[in-house]
């Protein structure tokens, strides 16, 4: 400091604390200008220590005071059991020896890192959009490069990298609303009507943020299938709303009953006010595809009760058992008729991160919301206005899965092929998936009718829950961290999704490529067997 001990004792505080930095950081303050070290009393040193504790007050944000609604949320699908193999990676590069070479992370619908190729025309056109200088070169196709420059031409400075709308760019909204008249058989879509969002979560959220309301009794329920994608129970416990439980069937192919439906409704009321039903389908983890009659009973029930409606529809290209078939909300709410597609309230979703295209990173998305009272359409745009607007590549990307090549145009045929390779891939992986895990003792898994995950329920024997306990774990967490540890798999516990009392699942994604979806199936399949064995 320029001083010396002597300064830092007797002189200003701001000196004596940059002499305390000086020790802390290991070295030796200034003192006088002379020959030779200048060495510090240890009655000096200890002042300078007491100063810089003294300097160093208690934080702000702590657990105990942070929101408490952020502590409350829990995401199981990048939880504890996804940092645990994060562990074992690093271990694994650092040469540390395992019962196995990697880490098979199947725990997350993450296509393109399981090794899914990127389908070739959407890249096209992001890439032009991203380096408009290749507009001018022979290698792109002109249709990949009127889809640019269109996309384009909606940007402010024709420049992707410039903010847009906050309901996203005017052009792709109109050909989201083009795509579901298409997909919906000419059912009308009203592009004023879309909202173009950062993934399908993005919606989701902002969505349950306008209609969650009230407090005590009045507090807003909303009702969500079990088991959940772990999205909607992290929303509702941020956002201090009160999640209400209904159960899929899962003797029934994890069928929607709307008797369920009643009971957890009418049960909700005594401790909130329930206004918000969500649905998935396809749906995630089960797999299971909405029939169009359990549909319309949804609708009705949505209806009668006066319940706003959410479709989380991503997997809607996910389809793969005979006899199923996707049927959108929004389709067969028109075709019911006036009385209900002019008064049920209904927000439907959609992604790039799933069906063929697998553009998880790009967190392109849409949602659709009908009969939004005027004054409510207004507040939404405002919250929306906040964040800006969603990324504009994404953007992009969601252009090209809702306005894709058409036949007679030059990339249709590679479009097409590359298309059908996924999903028929996909529901060769499904059926696979289906039948080894059935030929498993204590394993049973219902068909994968759609999406891109199996939730296979597992006997876990008593004496593994009693060892589970003294590790305070679920017992499926026990299973799955036991499985991660033995094999490298790393999967999800179903206790992360919900699942009813006394029974235990876990989610594994379908995604990895054939062999080693084969090779992981295996493994799985030798884990259980010990694993029963040794806890019988």
């Amino acid at each position: 400091c320029g001083r010396g001990p002597g300064g830092c004792r007797g002189g200003r505080t701001d000196m004596a604390l940059r002499c305390a930095a000086s020790l802390a950081a290991g070295r030796q303050p200034r003192g006088p200008r002379r020959e030779g070290t200048v060495r510090w009393s240890s009655a000096a040193k200890a002042s300078a220590v007491k100063i810089n504790e003294k300097a160093s007050r208690e934080k702000i944000l702590t657990l105990e005071s942070m929101n408490p609604q952020v502590k409350a949320v829990e995401y199981a699908v990048r939880g504890p059991i996804v940092l645990k193999a994060g562990e074992i990676e690093k271990e694994l590069r650092k040469g540390i020896k395992k019962p196995f070479t990697e880490v098979i992370k199947a725990n997350i619908g993450d296509a393109q890192a399981m090794g899914q190729r990127p389908i070739t025309f959407l890249r096209q056109v992001v890439a032009l959009c991203t380096y408009p200088n290749l507009l001018d070169s022979p290698s792109f196709p002109e249709d990949a490069k009127k889809r640019a420059r269109r996309i384009l031409q909606g940007c402010g400075g024709n420049s992707l990298g410039s903010y847009t709308a906050s309901q996203g760019i005017n052009c792709i909204r109109e050909d989201v609303a083009s795509y579901i008249e298409r997909r919906d058989g000419g059912v009308p879509a009203d592009p004023d009507n879309i909202y173009l969002t950062t993934g399908a979560s993005d919606g989701i959220s902002a969505i349950l943020k306008i209609l969650i309301s009230g407090g005590g009794k009045s507090r807003t329920g909303v009702m969500i299938p079990i088991p959940q994608y772990p999205l909607y129970s992290a929303a509702i416990s941020e956002l201090d709303a009160i999640q209400v439980n209904y159960y899929l069937d899962e003797e029934n192919c994890w069928a929607l009953n709307v008797n369920e439906l009643r009971r957890a409704l009418n049960e909700a009321k005594a401790y909130c006010n329930p206004k918000v039903l969500c649905i998935i389908n396809p749906g995630n983890p089960t797999g299971q595809v909405q029939s169009r009659k359990c549909i319309e009973d949804v609708i009705h029930f949505a209806w009668e009760e006066k319940l706003f409606l959410l479709a989380d529809e991503v997997y809607q290209d996910n389809v793969y058992s005979e006899g199923c078939q996707f049927h959108s909300f929004k389709k067969i709410l028109y075709e019911m008729g006036p009385e209900y597609y002019n008064n049920v309230e209904l927000a439907s979703f959609h992604s790039t991160s799933k069906g063929y295209m697998g553009e998880c990173g790009y967190r392109g998305g849409y949602m659709e919301v009908i009969n939004l009272h005027p004054e409510i359409k207004g507040q939404l745009v405002k919250l929306l206005s906040v964040r800006l607007c969603p990324p504009v590549s994404g953007q992009a990307a969601m252009d090209i899965v809702v306005n894709p090549p058409v036949p007679g145009e030059e990339s249709y045929a590679q479009f097409i092929k590359e298309k059908e390779s996924v999903l028929n891939n996909l529901a060769k992986k499904a059926k696979l998936t289906e039948d080894m895990f059935n030929k498993i003792p204590g394993v049973h898994c219902n068909p994968l009718q759609g999406a891109m995950y199996a939730f296979p329920r597992i006997f876990i024997p008593s004496k593994a829950i009693e060892e589970a306990k003294a590790h305070k774990m679920a017992p499926d967490m026990f299973y799955c961290m036991k499985l991660l540890e033995e094999t490298g798999i790393c999967v999800v516990p179903g206790s992360g999704f919900g699942q009813r009392e006394g029974t235990y699942h876990f989610r594994m994604t379908i995604l990895p490529p054939v062999e080693k979806l084969k090779i992981l199936l295996e493994k799985v399949k030798d884990f259980h067997i010990k694993f029963l064995e040794k806890h019988a």
